[in-house]
């Protein structure tokens, strides 16, 4: 039972701040919104921090920049500072992962080998999609947010990229599946 509660506390910490964001938005606009995110970052990492004993360092960058990028939103009323904040985000996280399989290390190993038993290639080749990706949204975000109204970039922020996630990484599967470590039978 207890892994089960982890699980739906993990769930809840990772997509809980998306939908305050959401929710702030359609009730009081891209302000109340912001510091709505911010609020609830901020409860997902202490409820991280307290039930999970860590806040994950995906988590802790997300927080650094929900609040630096929000407290520049809400400071100068201008929403271009939130609207890059998934573009950094993604940006950071592409740059982390492709720089560390320049130097010759799968960052992404050291973040998953809990949950994925890989061989080297097969991280090799995770962590080089995965930066690849990140980069990709990074742009789209750009993109987005630059030549769309702002309703579009919300939608595109509260599902959009969760949905891209999600294809994505079901279509990791077949690599997964092909790289996985097989346990030797008994």
């Amino acid at each position: 039972m207890q892994n089960s509660q982890h699980s739906w506390v993990k769930l809840a910490v990772e997509i809980g701040p998306l939908i305050v964001f959401f929710a702030a938005y359609k009730f009081g606009g891209l302000m109340a919104s912001t510091g709505a995110v911010m609020v609830a970052t901020i409860v997902a990492a202490a409820v991280s921090h307290i039930v999970l004993r860590k806040i994950p360092p995906m988590l802790w960058v997300t927080l650094v920049v929900v609040l630096v990028f929000g407290g520049l939103t809400l400071v100068t009323g201008k929403g271009m500072f939130f609207y890059m904040k998934p573009t950094i985000v993604m940006a950071l996280f592409s740059a982390i992962l492709l720089g560390g399989l320049f130097a010759g290390r799968s960052l992404l190993k050291m973040l998953m080998s809990s949950a994925l038993e890989l061989d080297d290639a097969g991280w090799r080749k995770l962590t080089l999609r995965f930066g690849l990706f990140f980069a990709t949204i990074a742009i789209l975000n750009e993109i987005i947010w630059r030549t769309q109204p702002e309703e579009i970039w919300i939608d595109f922020k509260a599902f959009g990229i969760l949905g891209l996630n999600v294809l994505f990484m079901a279509s990791q599967i077949p690599l997964i599946m092909r790289h996985q470590i097989k346990e030797p039978a008994e």
